[in-house]
Parts: C-alpha cells; sequence; structure tokens
C-alpha cells in the first residue's frame, strides 16, 4: 500500500464559505496592506519579479501591482482563493497571476524571483523547512524573501486590541479571537525557532525584526562565491 502523502498545510481546508468569510475580514485591513506593499516596493528594480506565497484574496499582491510594472504570482493552497484573487485582479485592472500549489513544492522553475514574500501563513505550514528550501531555490542569486508572522510569545492584550481594531462584527469578532488563541497562537513560532528553521535550511541564516505581536523574517539567497569575489 503506498503512503498517503502528508497534507501541506495545518489546520482546515480555506475553502468556500470560510474563504469568503476570511476574505471579507482580511478586507478591513486594506490600509496596511498597501502600506507594507509600499515598503517592500521600494528598493525595487523595474519589472522585478516578486512571488507572493498564500496571498489568500490578493490583496497584497494586486496592492504591489498597483505600484510598479511588477511580474507578480501568487501562490496559493486554496482553489477558493485562486479564483477569488484572479477575480480581483480584473476588477481592479491590474496584471497578476494566481495559481494552486503547495510552498512546500513550488511548480515553478529555479531561479525566478527577486523578492518572495509571505504574510501570516508560514505557522499553517506542515513542512516548514522544505518550504523554505523552495523559496531559495526559485529566489534569483542575491533575491531575498520576507515572512511576516505571529509570534507564539506575542501578548493577548495586542492581539485583542488589533482584532478589536478591525471594526468588525461581534460574531466576527469572538470568531477571529478565538481562532487566534485556540489555533493561531498554537502553531505559531518563536524567534528562536524560525532562527533554528533558517539555519538549518539553504539560506542558512536570517535576519529578525521584532513588532507588538509577530515577527518579520528576511532571508537572502546568497550569490555565488566567485561573484561575491569578483
Amino acid at each position: 500500500m503506498e503512503a498517503t502523502a502528508r497534507k501541506p498545510y495545518r489546520g482546515i481546508s480555506m475553502e468556500g464559505g470560510l474563504a469568503t468569510w476570511y476574505a471579507k475580514i482580511t478586507r478591513k485591513d486594506l490600509n496596511e496592506f498597501e502600506r507594507l506593499a509600499r515598503e517592500l516596493a521600494a528598493d525595487l528594480p523595474a519589472n522585478a519579479r516578486i512571488l507572493e506565497i498564500a496571498p489568500g484574496p490578493g490583496y497584497l499582491s494586486i496592492a504591489l501591482a498597483k505600484l510598479g510594472p511588477f511580474k507578480i504570482t501568487g501562490l496559493d493552497i486554496s482553489e477558493s482563493f485562486v479564483k477569488m484573487a484572479s477575480q480581483y485582479a480584473k476588477r481592479e485592472g491590474v496584471v497578476a497571476r494566481f495559481i494552486h500549489g503547495s510552498a512546500s513544492d513550488i511548480p515553478l522553475e529555479d531561479g525566478l524571483f527577486d523578492l518572495i514574500v509571505c504574510r501570516a501563513a508560514f505557522k499553517n505550514f506542515s513542512e516548514p523547512l522544505k518550504a523554505l528550501n523552495e523559496m531559495h531555490r526559485v529566489l534569483k542569486p542575491g533575491g531575498r524573501a520576507i515572512i511576516i508572522d505571529l509570534r507564539k510569545d506575542a501578548s493577548w492584550d495586542e492581539i485583542a486590541a488589533y482584532v478589536d481594531g478591525l471594526h468588525i462584527s461581534r460574531t466576527s469578532t469572538w470568531m477571529t479571537k478565538f481562532t487566534f488563541k485556540h489555533m493561531l497562537l498554537k502553531r505559531a513560532y518563536t524567534e528562536g525557532q524560525m532562527k533554528a528553521l533558517a539555519g538549518e535550511s539553504d539560506f542558512k541564516s536570517c535576519e529578525m525584526i521584532t513588532t507588538a505581536v509577530g515577527m518579520e523574517v528576511r532571508l537572502l539567497r546568497r550569490q555565488p562565491l566567485a561573484q561575491q569575489v569578483a
């Protein structure tokens, strides 16, 4: 008997009505997506290739697409999100490609991207080391990856304040806080765990920036030694 393939994500499948609910909740944070897009785009070359892993409804990818002639690809394990993001790009009149696939087996060629960004999803990957190595593989030499996610030791008061600031319905506020407390925090990594993972990966190291409830992990695919010496 063949072994059953490991599910590429932890938790429940984000499809159908659950994906629609998530898209509605996260849309409340559009200003943050736009701010992050401006920050990411600031030092990118013209026509840079960008991969967003787990873009969900596509808000960040499409915010990036509005800022320059970037070549943007979004990769998501949820077929519902791929469809939503593609439709959203069309409505907004921007060019961005969204495809279905797993972060631990990216269906794209080596050395393709200048930037990879993964926001609020890495903790859900069931094979995090494979995901990091796949990011390394599809980056160009000198390319960088940025993972933005929740910290396991994040303050509950800060998390609750963030959710309250979304100004969503009472039911959605309760559901979102429940999800943070009983699911997301349990899956989240500490800074030490992320540094250890990066050290074990093909990246070999990372830089960390800590925020109130999260962390930003910066990874670089280094140039070959011969190019560094030259």
